[in-house]
């Protein structure tokens, strides 16, 4: 779990899709906020009132996040279970909160800061069975420190499911999304389309270790970097990406630019209703 420490404003950005690290640097920044404080708690869109209800009042004791799941511990053994999916997003603040515009699920407050959210997928609480069973359910995070590779591998080394997909199911591997798994299977110089039971066990040791590696630098920098020095814009001369999702990237949202490391086209394809991008040469397997 977070700690309560010291608030940095402006620390947060969200992605427009949020991918594991998004979710943990919430943790963190909402731990600042409410830790160890006595929270008042509503739903002005009234879809969260019973919950509100029963939060309100109650301290927060710490945040997690697991995977793309947010969770705030609050005493007496209850649990706020946030998935924000494709359109939720917080925003806090200090002091007294705006007056309540639109469709706000869950508003919070303490003396010090407030906390809205809109348009999360689940807004729920959870019992302590239920946070079990949600963690269940859920792969190794690679932010986490109780993470289990060997978990994962398990799932990975039986399946003849593209490679790209298994690390997509958050069943087998939580946190990862499109931009990280893209990535990591560039760097790692693997197809994406390789079947699982094709990747060797040292294969997957050096892309699980890479996963934490880029995981670790986004919650760090508050966006997903992934290219190595040597073929950065300063080293290489070439432009710097411009993109809403910030940060530079070999491949992701980048089809028929030239490769940052050998020239080649970047293609794209797709996977179960989901984009994929890659360089023919460099991952030929």
């Amino acid at each position: 779990m977070t700690s309560r420490g010291r608030v940095r404003p402006g620390w947060l950005t969200l992605a427009v899709v949020p991918e594991g690290h998004t979710i943990h640097r919430l943790a963190t920044r909402h731990a600042e906020l409410f830790a160890g404080d006595k929270v008042h708690v509503d739903s002005p869109q009234g879809r969260f009132a019973e919950g509100a209800a029963r939060l309100s009042g109650t301290v927060l004791d710490g945040t997690e996040a697991y995977g793309k799941h947010l969770l705030h511990h609050y005493a007496g053994e209850l649990t706020l279970h946030v998935h924000l999916g494709l359109y939720g997003k917080f925003a806090d603040g200090s002091g007294a909160p705006p007056p309540a515009v639109g469709q706000v699920r869950l508003r919070l407050r303490s003396d010090r800061h407030w906390l809205e959210l809109r348009g999360p997928t689940a807004c729920e609480l959870l019992t302590p069975p239920e946070v079990a069973a949600l963690r269940g359910r859920l792969g190794p995070d690679p932010l986490r420190a109780d993470a289990d590779p060997d978990r994962a591998y398990a799932r990975i080394r039986r399946s003849p499911t593209p490679l790209a997909a298994l690390l997509l199911d958050q069943s087998v591997v939580a946190g990862t999304g499109l931009i990280f798994v893209t990535e990591a299977l560039f760097r790692a110089a693997l197809p994406p389309l390789l079947p699982g039971r094709d990747l060797t066990p040292a294969g997957w040791a050096d892309l699980w270790v890479d996963l934490v590696t880029l995981m670790t630098r986004a919650v760090e920098r508050g966006r997903i970097d992934t290219v190595r020095d040597a073929h950065l814009p300063e080293a290489t001369g070439r432009a710097p990406r411009v993109d809403r999702h910030g940060g530079e990237v070999y491949v992701y949202r980048r089809p028929g630019a030239p490769c940052h490391v050998c020239g080649t086209e970047v293609r794209r394809g797709t996977l179960a209703g989901r984009n994929l991008y890659w360089c023919p040469t460099c991952q030929a397997g």
